[in-house]
């Protein structure tokens, strides 16, 4: 049955208990135990910390649960509630081919009904002994529901009432686990005892504590009273306390060069500490804040590293590609080392997960030779997180920039802060307008943390933002900003990726040899494509490192190993069968089919955009989980044919008595965006004039009323999924030119690109004859074009007297 590994945590029979699923294998076995019976098993891991963990890790007694609700709390987790049913012990364990979790279970049965005279005697006393005293913790425990002694009394059987009294009582993860999987029921009970027994102690204990807290708290104000009279004996006698740390502040303050207004502003908070009674409350609120003054970078400033070349070097050490990130770095330092009033620019990363935002931002930090801070601010939504607390709050603390100068010890760091489309705004205040100030160079210079009330300079602070999505940045904050938009890796720089770093990473990391492991181009690129779909590496990443754990196992099995050569056979027999098939398209001309490109998170992919013409009523249909933008982009281009409908030699009123059905395959897939216009528009055309579109030409571009084909963009993603999948013809709008320059020229060679500015342009390059020939402009394309041009000039083609046709004038022509 489909099981789930718990990490901290222990479910007992006849419980109800609610916890979070966040790994892939856990989802994927809960969806498989609600497609079946609505039965999980349970049980515990050993250590929480393993990700991945087998039959070794886990204990091998747990629960067999019923699931009672389901709550998806993101896109990566549930929330579910349980009810444990009985004991069960796993036998084996494994992971289907949908990674689910999958266990081979042993029921465990109690039946109480065959105890002898002697054992139910004596399960009856620790029974009344549990209850008892389950009664008593529930009186001196404010935290427990005084219903849990209800059921208590209500339970069925002794197996339920130490479970109860488990399932309440507070117990470390490792004394429930305990419990849990002794069998026995009497050791069972009187291991609870014993526990029972210790935590009433410990209530009574804690209850005394409070009491003789609150005795001191009384006396703490008398003292203050009696330090009051010594403060003004002290005055009289003319001595002072804390001369030592007093003399040290202004030893400090003479070193640091601030502004005169800075200077003084400090001098006099040292003379209201000097005022201030060593018992007074305020006292350590202002010893705290000299503290945090004086431990501030004013003048350290770190040593930069103008040499260009050995940054270079270091930049191309960390990473490969990533060009524009590095050449404007290199940009950076050419300038500083020849003016030293440049301001620090603020760089944004934007891309997808995992194609190395947060790691170029260590590289460039090592290159130059400064402190690196990363300071995360996903789901940041306070701005005392930013800007800091005032000092009037008790606990006050500076926000995170001056926490990160502390920490820096340099008024010159780099500063990561990384997420920053992720922070948001509630009740507390908005951060992303706190950031404002932080990342201008023209205001930062005077930064005003609401604890510190001093003006800081963090002009000399190099700052880089990461974000995955621009849209959410707010606009005056994403115009301080210089965006390096980073699309993503394509297979080749994938393939240089995995020999350059990430084999020699992974084999470092799990204690192999640096060739013990090797793997041919060909093998790399089988791997790329058929077990990793994404942007980035990080999953390629993982999947590597799971190739060299097999190899570790199997080397701890057999020591005398040879090294090994990783085949195309040999990665399925450790990674399982391929998660993604990249089938060829059909190239063979059809009527209504035509080849899109679209671009994705992952990057770009090709769709076959499918439309029916069939007899009814002028309905629209689009299916294939469109977006709103992608519907808008059908109707846009039906729209345009309604108005040429007479060029193309279709009848008028298709829109009337004629459902039109548009599909995007893959209907599970969500899709949106404007891209597919012209796509939608030519499948449409073909399917209402009969004509056939060649299946080895894709196309991509956003279409207007007027016809006119805009640009799009994710150009090169598009281009190399369409090369993958065989089309060697690609319809692109004509303001993309510039981005074909992206194009690997490998790739670009053997691709055929038109680009069009007009709808008419596509029809003469995509439409065929009625004789299936694709090498001339179809005639409906032809026509299209001409009557488009006259329609465009505001003229009729063809004007009507008494039901015959007149001439065209010289205008009219």
């Amino acid at each position: 049955m489909p099981m789930i590994p718990l990490r901290g945590i222990s479910i007992s029979p006849s419980i109800l208990q609610s916890f979070d699923i966040g790994r892939l294998n856990s989802i994927e076995s809960f969806e498989l135990s609600m497609i079946n019976d609505e039965k999980i098993f349970l049980v515990s891991q050993f250590d929480s910390a393993v990700e991945d963990p087998t039959i070794e890790d886990l204990y091998t007694i747990g629960t067999v649960c019923n699931i009672k609700q389901v709550i998806r709390t993101s896109d990566t987790s549930i929330r579910v509630l349980v009810e444990g049913v009985s004991r069960a012990k796993l036998d084996e364990m494994w992971i289907d081919e949908n990674d689910a979790w999958i266990g081979r279970i042993l029921p465990i049965s109690f039946d109480e009904e065959k105890l002898s005279d002697e054992k139910r005697l004596t399960l009856e006393a620790y029974s009344r002994k549990l209850i008892k005293g389950f009664d008593e913790y529930v009186s001196l425990a404010v935290d427990i529901p005084s219903d849990a002694a209800m059921e208590l009394n209500d339970a069925q059987g002794y197996s339920m009432v130490a479970d109860i009294v488990s399932s309440s009582l507070f117990l470390k993860f490792s004394d429930r686990q305990k419990v849990l999987v002794t069998l026995d029921i009497e050791d069972r009970m009187k291991m609870l005892y014993e526990h029972l027994l210790e935590e009433i102690e410990v209530i009574k204990i804690d209850k005394k504590i409070n009491q003789d807290v609150r005795k001191q708290m009384n006396k703490v104000q008398k003292d203050y009273y009696l330090r009051e009279q010594m403060k003004a004996i002290q005055k009289e006698l003319g001595e002072s306390a804390g001369d030592d740390e007093i003399g040290e502040y202004r030893e400090k303050l003479k070193e640091i060069k601030v502004s005169k207004e800075t200077y003084e502003k400090i001098e006099k908070e040292i003379d209201k500490f000097e005022r201030t009674p060593i018992g007074s409350p305020d006292y350590n609120v202002s010893k705290n804040y000299l503290d945090v003054i004086f431990s501030l970078p004013w003048n350290n400033e770190s040593r930069n590293r103008f040499d260009i070349k050995k940054s270079e070097k270091i930049l191309n050490e960390d990473h490969f590609g990533l060009d524009d990130v590095k050449e404007r770095i290199l940009e950076y330092l050419a300038v500083r080392k020849q003016s030293k009033n440049l301001k620090a620019p603020i760089i944004c990363l934007a891309g997808p997960p995992g194609v190395g935002k947060t790691s170029i931002a260590k590289s460039v930090a090592r290159s130059l030779g400064r402190p690196f801070i990363r300071i995360s601010l996903g789901g940041v939504r306070d701005e005392a997180e930013i800007r800091g607390h005032r000092r009037t709050y008790i606990g006050a603390i500076p926000g995170r920039i001056i926490n990160a100068m502390k920490e820096a010890k340099a008024r010159n760091p780099v500063i990561l802060l990384d997420e920053i489309d992720k922070m948001s705004n509630d009740f507390k205040g908005d951060p992303t307008s706190a950031m404002l100030e932080v990342l201008d160079p023209e205001q930062n210079k005077y930064f005003v943390d609401h604890y510190l009330e001093l003006p800081f300079d963090l002009s000399k602070v190099l700052f880089v933002t990461t974000a995955n999505d621009l849209r959410s940045i707010p606009r005056p904050l994403y115009d301080r900003m210089e965006v390096i938009e980073i699309k993503g890796y394509i297979e080749e720089e994938k393939l240089e990726i995995v020999k350059r770093y990430i084999l020699r990473k992974q084999l470092k990391e799990n204690g192999l040899a640096n060739d013990f492991v090797t793997m041919d181009d060909d093998v790399i690129k089988f791997v790329i494509s058929r077990y990793t779909r994404e942007s980035g590496v990080r999953q390629l990443e993982r999947t590597i490192g799971k190739i060299c754990r097999k190899v570790v196992k199997e080397m701890v099995e057999n020591p005398k190993l040879e090294p090994v050569k990783i085949t195309k056979e040999l990665a399925v027999k450790y990674l399982g069968s391929e998660k993604f098939k990249e089938e060829p398209l059909a190239l063979k001309p059809q009527v209504g089919v035509v080849n899109g490109l679209a671009w994705t998170a992952v990057g770009g992919v090709t769709l076959e955009v499918e439309v029916n013409v069939v007899p009814g009523r002028g309905n629209v249909v689009l299916t294939g989980m469109m977006g709103d933008v992608m519907k808008e982009s059908a109707k846009t281009g039906i729209s345009y044919i309604r108005s040429v409908s007479d060029v193309l030699n279709i009848d008028s009123d298709f829109y009337k008595d004629k459902d039109i059905h548009i599909h995007i395959p893959e209907g599970a897939t969500p899709k949106d965006g404007p891209s597919a216009g012209i796509t939608m528009t030519l499948a449409t055309i073909s399917a209402l004039t009969d004509r056939a579109v060649p299946g080895n030409i894709a196309m991509t571009g956003e279409i207007t009323l007027r016809g006119r084909v805009l640009p799009v963009g994710g150009v090169r993603e598009k281009v190399l999924a369409a090369y993958r999948m065989g089309i060697r013809k690609i319809i692109l709008p004509k303001d993309c030119k510039s981005d074909l320059d992206r194009i690997p020229e490998n790739i670009k060679e053997d691709i055929e690109f038109v680009l069009v500015e007009h709808m008419n342009e596509v029809l003469e390059v995509a439409l065929m004859e009625d004789d299936g020939s694709s090498n001339q402009p179809s005639k409906v394309a032809k026509k299209s074009a001409r009557g488009a041009k006259k329609n465009v000039a505001g003229k009729s083609t063809s004007k009507k007297t008494s039901g015959k046709k007149e001439s065209l004038s010289d205008d009219d022509k």
